[in-house]
């Protein structure tokens, strides 16, 4: 995450359920807890489970419930952020329940970037985050969204998270996780409800021995001239994963692809592709391609032959395969990705 607290826009910090630190360094942006924004802005409530269901199950039901508190994070008309803004979810108490509820909304013209780094206070540590994340991108404004994740081998992951997509606006999801997790569950939704809207959805996974992840991304392509391009790539080195993807083309003119990579590591551990695509009209363009296999020998004995050990060959495959060119990042939160990638390389060997 950024160390240097000068090269953030924002700062957001919750500790199990209460926030405790929220603060903003640039005109037009705001940073807050969303109570706090509920007591300032009446019409807040309409925005409140419009892109997320309340009732689309049990862990969305339990925040509701139990009045979660977040993140509220707003760029006004216009503005747009010269750092990103930082948001920390801490997970503190263990066998706690963290349930949190986000809003995110980008005005207008407007350009927003946010990186989260959620984690445990103890490797082992058991607990269940529950955490709703809804994103309102309007006509013409951007937002990039970047979640770097830590937790442990004990702690079981349910997030809930929408976006809406109005005219010329971008949506651009980027997920790394590569330490050990008990369950993952993520199967974020994006709509275009605007021409020429655009979303883009990246994720790097690592699943140890013991870690069940189940990861997609849902894009619904509903305005004329809408696209999407979903990317993963998954390595077992014994857990598992299920990595989903789907897109659906309502709108005329409209263009998807959907990627997905895996390797299984050490002869163990599973993964299982999902790609759906759905068009629904004459004129969409929806494409999709998956892959599932291992290191092939040859690549190895290629970088050996020119100097390589079969650990340095093999990491340098794992490495190539592991980056994803993401258009439209901002430089140093693709450093801040890569840099998170680098740190895990051996636990990957």
């Amino acid at each position: 995450m950024l160390d240097d607290l000068s090269l953030r826009t924002g700062t957001f910090i919750q500790m199990d359920n209460t926030p405790i630190h929220s603060s903003t360094k640039q005109e037009g942006i705001e940073v807050m807890a969303t109570s706090q924004a509920m007591e300032k802005y009446d019409w807040l409530r309409d925005y409140w489970w419009q892109a997320v269901a309340v009732d689309a199950d049990k862990y969305t039901a339990h925040v509701e419930l139990h009045q979660a508190d977040g993140y509220f994070i707003r760029a006004l008309p216009g503005s747009k952020t010269v750092y990103p803004v930082q948001a920390c979810l801490y997970l503190a108490q263990s066998r706690l329940i963290q349930d949190v509820h986000n809003i995110i909304i980008a005005e207008e013209g407007s350009e927003l970037h946010i990186i989260t780094g959620c984690t445990t206070a103890h490797k082992k540590a058991a607990g269940l985050h529950l955490g709703v994340s809804e994103f309102y991108i309007k006509k013409g404004a951007k937002v990039t969204f970047t979640m770097i994740h830590s937790w442990t081998p004990e702690t079981g992951v349910r997030p809930r998270t929408a976006a809406i997509i109005e005219q010329d606006g971008l949506f651009l999801s980027n997920y790394v996780i590569m330490k050990p997790v008990h369950s993952l569950q993520l199967y974020p939704v994006a709509r275009c409800i605007g021409e020429n809207a655009t979303v883009r959805f990246n994720s790097i996974l690592v699943a140890p021995p013991g870690s069940k992840m189940d990861i997609g991304s849902r894009v619904f392509l509903n305005a004329k001239g809408a696209k999407t391009e979903i990317v993963s790539r998954a390595i077992t080195t014994g857990g598992d994963i299920i990595a989903r993807g789907y897109i659906g083309g309502n709108a005329p003119d409209v263009k998807g692809h959907l990627e997905c990579r895996g390797l299984i590591m050490k002869g163990a551990g599973t993964i299982h592709a999902v790609p759906e695509l759905e068009g629904t009209l004459e004129g969409v363009e929806l494409s999709h391609e998956a892959a599932v296999g291992r290191i092939a020998e040859e690549e190895v004995e290629y970088l050996m032959a020119r100097g390589l050990t079969r650990d340095e060959a093999t990491a340098a495959i794992v490495r190539g395969f592991l980056k994803v060119d993401i258009v439209g990042l901002p430089p140093m939160l693709n450093d801040e990705m890569q840099k998170a990638i680098e740190a895990s390389e051996k636990e990957v060997m």
